[in-house]
Order: C-alpha cells, then structure tokens, then sequence
C-alpha cells in the first residue's frame, strides 16, 4: 500500500504539490464583456441558511445547483506564509517559510464526475486523478465552512489522501471534495520536508483557508 501511494501521491504532486484536476470535455467559461451587474438568486437556496450549518457529504444536495463552492485566500496572510502565484490556471500557490508548499484549486464543470452523493463523487474525482487510488486509501476528514480566523465557519467533510516523508522525501497530503450540486471540485495539497511540518500546515490550511458557500 505504502508504494502505491508513494506513486499516487507522487502523480499528484508533482512540480510542487499541485494536483491537475483535469475537465473532461468541459469548455472553459466565456469571457464577458463588463455589464451592469443584476443580483441573481437561486430558487429555493438560503446562502445563509447553508452556510451556518455543517457540510458532510450527505448535505450536498443543499447546494445551489451550478454555482462553484470558493476557497478563501486567508493563507496569504498568515505568519510564515506568502503567496507565490495567484490564480494561475485557477490555482494559487503558498509557500512557507519552512519550506512547506500548499496549491489550492476549484474546478467547474465537473458533472462526468458526479456518483451518488458528494463521498462518492469525491472517490471518483480521486480515481480520475490516478486509477490506483483505492477508496481504502482515503480517509474522511474536515475543513472550515465558510467564517474567517476571527468567526471560524462550519466544518465541511473532505477526503484526504496522505503519505509519510520518505527517506530523503517529502510528506504531503491531498485534501478534496466534489461538490455534486454545485459542479464543481475544490482540492488542497500540502507538502512539507517532514511530518511536523505537514501538521502545523495543515492546522494552517484549515484555520485560513475555509471553502466558502455559494453566496447566490
């Protein structure tokens, strides 16, 4: 198990700590020419409502139906951390002062994806990104739901797929969810020199980087 996931998470985290999630058929979204902006309100959804609750992969259905779920740029601001590239094919890239590198990332477009509820959505978003990832690799954790560091939000369930530093190697995490309803995917991947290091980002990543409700 230890060399799959070896080879996983090295597929996975190559160049850094990014992970491609790729959009099978799916065209990128036109550009528009600026408008006078008109509110827009999605039947039957309570932002609010939504977002002062727990997300666990059951609740995703509570969705607003095709609006992307965010992921805060916090991270930017907090001690040892700058930003290293902004929204670079959609991704933004942190890196620490102890050498730890985090990549965030939300993908639209995700329907070919989409199984049952979110947990099975997110296995397979995590079987697309490498076959060899098997469902007993995973394991469910959560990040923050919205909030800020002053207000911390919610908790929403996420999968997270780990691997110890090996001699001479980093230790890294990928923490991902599908979110059905929404259509889209938000993934974060944390690499560090050692297992002390990917625990004090990772308790980083949560405080500052919350995924954000749709707000419409």
């Amino acid at each position: 198990m230890a060399a799959v996931l070896a080879a996983a998470l090295g597929a996975a985290l190559v160049g850094g700590c990014s992970v491609d999630v790729r959009d099978p058929a799916a065209p990128q979204p036109a550009v528009s020419t600026p408008a006078l902006a008109t509110p827009t309100i999605t039947p039957g959804y309570d932002a609010d409502a939504v977002a002062a609750q727990d997300l666990p992969f059951a609740a995703g259905g509570s969705l607003a139906p095709g609006v992307p779920v965010g992921i805060s740029d916090g991270l930017a601001e907090a001690p040892g951390w700058k930003a290293v590239s902004r929204d670079v094919a959609g991704e933004t890239r942190y890196l620490k002062a102890d050498g730890c590198v985090v990549a965030a990332k939300v993908r639209i477009n995700q329907s070919p994806l989409i199984r049952g509820d979110d947990r099975d959505s997110t296995l397979a978003l995590f079987e697309y990104l490498d076959p060899s990832i098997l469902p007993g690799y995973l394991k469910t954790e959560t990040l923050q739901w919205g909030g800020s560091t002053e207000a911390p939000g919610k908790a929403v369930e996420v999968l997270a797929l780990e691997q110890a530093a090996a001699p001479a190697g980093r230790a890294t995490v990928v923490l991902a969810r599908l979110f059905g309803t929404a259509g889209s995917s938000a993934y974060i991947s944390v690499s560090c020199p050692d297992a002390p290091a990917l625990a004090a980002a990772r308790a980083d990543v949560v405080r500052f980087l919350p995924l954000l409700p749709p707000s419409s």
